[in-house]
């Protein structure tokens, strides 16, 4: 179950990449909050309609929940412009593995300082070596997109 959930997992990565080249691209032509504003109209209408009709019953909902957690949706709203703006300058391979890296190190020290109520898994060398191996990885793609124009 669990390499299943790993696929599942890829394969979401592997659309969020399409969807932020896809919002690059619209983004450049139409406006970056064009585009994003476009998202999030979908992304509302779709999520209704999923949770109207198949979400279960929880204890807590979005208005007894509490506020901390609402504050998610903003760094949604953030990643998103960034992307957005960010893509069809930086190309597909380099703003995602910039936002990779973003991720990696933030779920670092999530994991590092128990940050949000969550499970404490120690700093250690082989999880700076994977930061390190991301920023080589940043500079190489990087550098690639500068000498092919």
């Amino acid at each position: 179950m669990i390499y299943m959930m790993l696929l599942v997992v890829i394969f979401g990565g592997a659309v969020l990449c399409a969807q932020s080249s896809i919002n690059g691209r619209l983004g450049s032509e139409v406006g970056v909050l064009e585009s994003a504003w476009l998202t999030f109209v979908i992304g509302t209408m779709v999520s209704f309609l999923i949770g109207f009709f198949f979400e279960p019953h929880y204890s807590l909902n979005i208005f007894t929940a509490p506020r901390w957690q609402l504050t998610g949706a903003f760094f949604g709203v953030a990643y998103m412009l960034i992307v957005v703006f960010s893509m069809p300058k930086l190309g597909a391979a380099a703003t995602t593995v910039a936002v990779i890296s973003g991720q990696l190190i933030m779920s670092l020290l999530i994991d590092n300082f128990g940050w949000f109520k969550n499970t404490v898994i120690p700093l250690d060398g082989a999880r700076l070596a994977a930061i390190m191996l991301l920023a080589i990885a940043i500079f190489f793609i990087y550098k690639s997109n500068n000498a092919s124009v």
